[in-house]
């Protein structure tokens, strides 16, 4: 892209009700990429219960600015993250962020073989899913080392990224790649004050799929995952699946598609 449009609507200054037991001693703030539907949406409302000043990030102006009024006291930001600038002005915006949800995805139009999606369609859900995360890390994490105080980043990959089935055209293969940023970003800030969780679910009820587990219930079971500092969330049932994976490419057989346990 020649240009980046980050668009900050209207701040909102009314305060919004939150439970006693939930609420932290003073004001957290978090950044929700793909914040507009599904997970991040799920996010955006639970940490706002939760007294968290939230930062909406999305490419549908309506559905943040919506969310923002239900909020009560979100900021609601329009932009591609495939576009690095857009990911840079947020953070000019916005400055360090105790929480950043790097959520933002697409599936595709095509899930299947690999060399049936044309480079168009790898450009765009790789500059999606792919780039949207390390934008937002090139973006954020220089500011929040330099803050310094303990801060998390919750990256959103999927199941199809720890496991691997016949297809799924560039969307695996991006949440894949995705995997391994997190946990490269989780070796590399393992000795500072940022702690890296990765989310790998498997169908959730999202603008991408009409079945699967509750986007709420996915962003609760993330955020305890936060909460006591584990790098990975997997679907129980599905954790063998992936082991299986990783020990058949250690003993270099060949790939069969993974089952739930």
């Amino acid at each position: 892209m020649c240009c980046a449009q980050l668009h900050i609507s209207e701040r909102y200054s009314v305060l919004v009700t939150i439970d006693a037991v939930s609420a932290p001693n003073e004001a957290r703030t978090a950044l929700i990429t793909g914040a507009g539907s599904g997970i991040g949406r799920a996010f955006a409302v639970e940490l706002s219960r939760r007294g968290y000043r939230v930062y909406l990030l999305d490419i549908d102006d309506e559905a943040i600015a919506g969310l923002a009024t239900e909020l009560g006291g979100a900021d609601a930001m329009q932009g591609d993250v495939a576009d690095s600038a857009v990911m840079e002005g947020a953070a000019a915006s916005v400055g360090s962020v105790d929480l950043l949800c790097l959520n933002a995805g697409v599936v595709g139009s095509l899930t299947g073989a690999a060399w049936e999606a044309s480079p168009a369609e790898w450009e765009r859900v790789l500059g999606i899913n792919l780039f949207g995360v390390v934008n937002g890390l090139r973006a954020f994490v220089p500011l929040m080392l330099e803050q310094g105080s303990p801060s998390q980043i919750i990256v959103t990959a999927s199941l199809a990224g720890a496991a691997t089935w016949p297809g799924g055209g560039p969307y695996a293969a991006s949440k894949h790649a995705v995997l391994a940023v997190a946990e490269q970003a989780a070796l590399e800030l393992a000795d500072t004050n940022i702690d890296v969780t990765v989310l790998c679910p498997a169908l959730v009820k999202t603008a991408m799929s009409d079945s699967g587990e509750d986007p709420h219930d996915v962003a609760v079971e993330a955020l305890q995952a936060v909460d006591e500092q584990r790098f990975a969330v997997v679907p129980s049932e599905w954790r063998d699946a992936v082991e299986r994976r990783g020990i058949d490419l250690a003993s270099g057989r060949r790939p069969l598609p993974p089952r739930p346990s």
